[in-house]
């Protein structure tokens, strides 16, 4: 998706050399059979080079070592499952095909997206996860001879994973619906969501309460399929009842889920390999939860539960500010960038979907080529996702060195000569520190404002995706260049080669 035809040559294919080796080894050892635990040895293997892909992709410069390592380890861990599994040539058979039509499936997929529908095609795929889980504990309930002697434990297992992947299912096809545009981004208010949620909570813990009691098939099986009901239904309305400004927290919440439905498929199946990746996933994803929540200075608990505001909202009414925004336009600020010498470009969603970053990097070479001092502002929730705005930065061939964070940066405005603000509104709206009342209110921003002077590159003077007003827009030293953020980053980049 990132591959440009300008990029030096790669060589991480050599990777699948010791990959392959260790596959051919482990295959050599399972049919010889005189190693009983090697499958249990090749999941370990299988679960450390997960946990080392999670870890490469921490940092961008390990970051395609990490994918490399963790596509290894997902190859491991099919193979360690065969092997457990030890399955007919037909049952083999049919494995292939529907891996080799899920394959299929993932290459297409993977070859249609844009870089800015990775956020809806992530949660989609969440959904899928979802599936296999609530199928799998339902068919793994079916498969047994005699339901009325299942452990506690094993009971336990099939009911959560039933439960959790219906509750990511449906949640994740709501926000998959929010973030493609499908259904409307602004929350379901139902008067009655909170008793709703509990009415749909408690008859789910009901039917659990009667699955867990080991009854006949028959009434087990009316019990999973009611849970399956009512947590879906619970899913599908705690997301929609969940603004479009909070889905890149639903989009961490969602990931978490699926890794703790694959935990409980561990159990279930006696899969120590599903327990551990799913782990990884939960905790990662849960991490990654509390990170967004900090940024966004957002209640776990009230965006889960499809409450809307931050946790410093007073709940009052929202401040008005008057004033009249001023526009200008591409000459004026070519202008004004040359006799700029500090610059911070603080991009948002508006840029991914202009495509605009590629002549975005030709103004900033030409910018650096003429002395002057340039660098990104990231906001942790700039786009759609987390980290969408670094991923589509480093596509265009941006030094990392020059991409800062939030706390990186936002103490340096108040030096800055312009601060270039493309296709980004609430993660630069100043009501959040002035207005406790806004919706956004103690929500960190990067302070734009500071600088001596800001450029507000949008295609309007629309609100943000929260529904939010900008003071921002409206202030002394604030100019609007009204467009298209890829057309004007072009005239732009045209108009600061001659510095």
């Amino acid at each position: 998706m990132f591959k440009r035809d300008t990029d030096p040559p790669e060589y991480y294919h050599l990777y699948g050399i010791p990959s392959a080796g260790a596959l051919a080894l482990y295959g050599a050892g399972t049919l010889s059979g005189k190693f009983p635990q090697l499958d249990a040895a090749a999941a370990t293997l299988s679960g450390l080079l997960c946990i080392g892909g999670i870890g490469g992709l921490s940092s961008q410069k390990t970051a395609r070592l990490g994918a490399v390592s963790g596509q290894a380890g997902v190859v491991m861990g099919v193979a360690s499952t065969l092997g457990h599994l030890n399955p007919s040539i037909g049952t083999t058979a049919s494995i292939a095909g529907m891996m080799a039509v899920g394959g299929a499936a993932g290459h297409y997929i993977g070859h249609r997206v844009e870089p800015t529908s990775l956020p809806q095609t992530v949660a989609a795929f969440h959904s899928l996860v979802g599936i296999a889980a609530s199928t799998a504990a339902i068919g793994d309930y079916l498969n047994c001879q005699n339901p009325t002697q299942l452990d506690n434990v094993h009971l336990a297992s099939i009911y959560l994973a039933n439960v959790i992947g219906s509750v990511t299912t449906t949640g994740s096809l709501v926000a998959f619906g929010k973030l493609d545009g499908r259904l409307d981004s602004s929350p379901l208010s139902h008067p009655a969501r909170d008793q709703i949620n509990m009415g749909l909570g408690a008859a789910t813990l009901g039917a659990g309460a009667v699955f867990m009691g080991g009854p006949e098939a028959g009434m087990g099986l009316a019990a999973l399929g009611g849970s399956l009901t009512t947590s879906g239904i619970l899913g599908w309305h705690m997301t929609a009842s969940i603004g479009g400004a909070d889905m890149p927290v639903v989009i961490t919440v969602l990931n978490s889920y699926s890794g703790w439905a694959l935990c409980a498929e561990g159990f279930m199946l006696d899969m120590p390999l599903l327990t551990t990746v799913g782990a990884l996933i939960g905790c990662s994803g849960a991490a990654l939860t509390k990170i967004m929540c900090d940024a966004m200075n957002r209640d776990i608990l009230s965006v889960i539960l499809g409450g809307y505001g931050t946790k410093a909202t007073k709940g009052g009414e929202a401040m008005k500010f008057e004033g009249e925004a001023t526009t200008t336009n591409v000459d004026d600020v070519v202008a004004l960038l040359k006799e700029a010498q500090s610059i911070i470009i603080v991009p948002g969603y508006g840029l991914a979907v202009a495509k605009g970053q590629y002549p975005l990097k030709d103004m900033v070479d030409s910018l650096l080529k003429a002395g002057k001092k340039v660098r990104f502002g990231i906001h942790p929730v700039a786009g759609r996702m987390p980290g969408q705005l670094n991923v589509l930065l480093a596509e265009a061939g941006v030094p990392y060195d020059i991409v800062e964070e939030l706390e990186e940066i936002n103490d340096d405005f108040d030096e800055t000569d312009v601060s270039l603000v493309i296709g980004a509104n609430d993660t630069v709206n100043s009501a959040a520190e002035d207005d406790p009342n806004s919706e956004i209110a103690g929500m960190p921003v990067l302070r734009v404002w500071n600088s001596k002077q800001v450029i507000v590159m949008k295609r309007s003077l629309a609100a943000g995706y929260a529904g939010v007003e900008n003071p921002v827009f409206l202030k002394d030293n604030t100019d609007m260049l009204l467009g298209d953020a890829k057309e004007t980053c072009e005239k732009l980049a045209a108009g600061v080669k001659g510095f």
